[in-house]
């Protein structure tokens, strides 16, 4: 009890609680992913998803005319990157077990707060950590059952986004990126013997561009890394935010610069992420490229400009 002896208890006016909730939950979501083979591979391991949370009431029996399904209005999304590795049979495998293992552990096992607390926010990071060391166990358990797949593995990096918080967690050299007012911010940082190199001064920046060793991997799930650590982050998002999920096939054919240009001229999702695709090909396409991107805008203001708001494409304006 000592420990809170500082801590000091402000009390909101219930008017003033209402417009701080309203605020919080006054962004809405357009989103897109897409993945593809590049140039120069033969098969693509990479795998990415984007999903909406609600809560729902499936009304069972009723004297009531009203509909058997009703949905409230809080939503949570969830936004996930996972490039595998272990060649033809274990690469696409890994990358898929990994997010199917994070999709169920968000189904079965996240606590929903709907307004969550300071407490409550770092327990919703300390779950998503927990939630790729599950997936990391899942891929070695299998690789462990099936010969063809021994030594794969997959980088995975997630974004889930509950009102204006987000939430990050990451393991290897995918990235997630947070673009704010035009200037491009890398959220993650990757998970490799050039990086380490470079954070320890051994390396420039320019140098690490061309080390031979510059995709090896240090910390990733499945065979390899029994002790994986996950980087974790989170942050208050604003109207007008793009956050950009990539494999590192994306990145190691456009700088950050290229891509920081691309999201300024394009803020539709889908036309965002089809121009990143399309430039790290035309870059010469050396890796499988996946790319989600996220715009968080002014629900209020979306309302206003959006007349019949429910458009999907593959993303959607919630």
């Amino acid at each position: 009890m000592a420990a809170n002896a500082d801590l000091t208890t402000v009390e909101m006016p219930p008017a003033q609680m209402l417009d701080e909730l309203q605020r919080r939950s006054s962004l809405c979501v357009r989103s897109f992913g897409l993945t593809d083979r590049g140039k120069v591979r033969d098969t693509n391991e990479d795998q990415f998803l984007i999903a909406v949370l609600v809560k729902a009431l499936q009304v069972q029996w009723t004297s009531l005319p009203q509909p058997k399904i009703q949905r409230g209005n809080d939503r949570s999304h969830l936004f996930v990157v996972a490039d595998g590795m272990g060649g033809r049979a274990g690469g696409d495998t890994a990358s898929a077990l990994a997010i199917d293992s994070v999709e169920s552990f968000v189904l079965d096992s996240l606590k929903w707060f709907a307004h969550c607390t300071g407490d409550e926010q770092d327990q919703v990071l300390a779950d998503f950590q927990r939630s790729l060391s599950e997936a990391s166990f899942r891929v070695q358990t299998e690789a462990a059952k099936h010969r063809e797949l021994r030594g794969m593995g997959t980088t995975l990096t997630l974004a889930y986004s509950l009102n204006d918080e987000l939430f990050v967690a990451h393991a290897g050299d995918s990235r997630c990126y947070l673009c704010r007012n035009g200037s491009l911010y890398r959220l993650t940082r990757d998970h490799t013997v050039v990086e380490e190199m470079v954070r320890h001064g051994e390396l420039s920046a320019d140098e690490a561009k061309r080390h031979h060793w510059r995709h090896k991997i240090t910390n990733a799930l499945g065979e390899g890394f029994p002790e994986i650590e996950v980087e974790v982050h989170k942050l208050q998002l604003e109207a007008g935010d793009l956050v950009l999920l990539c494999s590192d096939g994306l990145t190691e054919m456009l700088s950050d610069e290229k891509i920081s240009q691309v999201l300024r001229a394009e803020t539709d999702p889908e036309r965002a992420c089809r121009q990143l695709v399309a430039s790290a090909n035309e870059e010469g396409g050396k890796d499988n490229i996946t790319v989600v991107l996220a715009h968080f805008d002014d629900a209020r203001q979306s309302n206003k400009d959006l007349t019949g708001a429910n458009r999907d494409y593959r993303g959607r304006a919630d």
